[in-house]
């Protein structure tokens, strides 16, 4: 097991570059998995609509590769950062982050897909802001978390600041509007907040009101009703609102136990919209059937899994920034792949989320690959004794 090795004196060790059983293994070999997989799948979901709409069957496959490059560089440079600067950059990392989700609310400057303003966008590529302020905001209220360890756990305004950060970026989010988002880094957010040691009470009353609050928002726009309806009930107008649930359904029976084998699936011609993105799982499911969604969630769980175990390690010596971070970014990849398979498999209402580290997207890419290369840094801290 990776998190058997023992501690590598202090100062011994420089650079992670010196020592390879400084890594843990499992954690990085559990993600190069899946981002194999995923590139496979988005080469197989993508390829039909690609030759129609770009006359390259690869044109998806070959972006998403270079994605994955960069995003492995990513990885690579973070294990090269300590976390104490990690620390002293949140702040400017989290004012930076803000400004530009407002910045792509300008008219003219962000650049709107599908009635949702969420890209900038540089020549022929998009940067969508939301996916990096996730992990700007984990870092920021670790840090904040640690600062203000007593006021959180013992004072009411200690709780109540971070939540006014989270108002703002909840504010701008749903501007755009990203409401899937807005969940995922409110879920996120309190989940540390209770890692942290905030009283249950405390806790559970501004969880009632978050839900409350997302909820209202929930009826105050009718797309979203009408998403929540339809997933009550897809089958009610499976050509109309139902369509996309339905045919990812159809999909994931399609692959019963061991799929229709890879390439072969049929939803993704045309029947399955965003096929290559947010409903990649449902082909994965009907090419490589249950053994594929098995494989896929034990993936996800066991990187999830590692990342609360290099947390609890991290506390147990009290580092706690460093817990917390791995606690945050343990709960964004896990909730995220929770809530994607979830949609997909009609288990909640639709959200325009991506598969970490499998969908296609260039920001979900580089913002998962960074953030376990964060998480390899700490477990690398944390043997190094450093």
């Amino acid at each position: 097991m990776a998190g058997t090795h023992q501690a590598i004196p202090r100062g011994q060790v420089t650079t992670p570059d010196r020592i390879c059983a400084g890594y843990d293994v499992w954690l990085a070999g559990a993600a190069l998995a899946l981002t194999a997989l995923g590139i496979v799948m988005v080469a197989s979901a993508s390829i039909s609509i690609a030759e129609r709409d770009f006359e390259d069957p690869f044109f998806y496959f070959s972006r998403q590769a270079m994605f994955l490059a960069l995003g492995l560089g990513l990885a690579w440079g973070a294990l090269q950062i300590e976390m104490r600067i990690w620390c002293r950059a949140s702040p400017i990392l989290l004012v930076l982050g803000i400004s530009v989700l407002a910045l792509i609310l300008i008219p003219g400057v962000g650049r709107e897909v599908n009635g949702s303003v969420r890209w900038l966008r540089f020549g022929s590529f998009g940067l969508q802001p939301s996916e990096p302020m996730k992990l700007f905001l984990i870092l920021y209220l670790a840090g904040y978390l640690v600062r203000r360890s007593v006021e959180v756990r013992s004072v009411f305004s200690g709780f109540f600041k971070p939540m006014l950060v989270l108002g703002i970026i909840a504010g701008l989010l749903l501007l755009e509007p990203d409401y899937g988002t807005t969940v995922v880094i409110f879920t996120t957010a309190l989940g540390m907040m209770f890692l942290a040691g905030v009283p249950f009470f405390r806790f559970m009353s501004w969880m009632s009101l978050v839900t409350l609050f997302l909820t209202a928002l929930v009826f105050a726009a009718p797309y979203r009703l009408e998403r929540l309806t339809t997933f009550v009930n897809p089958w009610a107008d499976p050509f109309g609102s139902g369509f996309q649930l339905t045919q990812a359904l159809i999909a994931i029976g399609r692959g019963e136990w061991f799929g229709v084998g890879l390439g072969n699936s049929i939803q993704k011609l045309f029947y399955l919209p965003e096929a290559h993105t947010d409903f990649l799982f449902a082909v994965l499911a009907e090419e490589l059937g249950m053994v594929g969604i098995v494989v896929v969630i034990g993936l996800f769980s066991w990187v999830t899994w590692r990342a609360f175990a290099i947390a609890r390690r991290a506390e147990l010596v009290e580092r706690l920034f460093e817990a917390y971070v791995a606690y945050g970014i343990g709960l964004l990849i896990g909730l995220q792949a929770f809530v994607n398979i979830g949609v997909n498999m009609g288990m909640l209402p639709t959200k325009g989320l991506t598969l970490p580290l499998m969908s296609y997207g260039g920001s979900s890419m580089l913002t998962h690959c960074l953030c376990v290369g964060v998480l390899l840094r700490i477990d690398f801290e944390l043997r190094a004794g450093r």
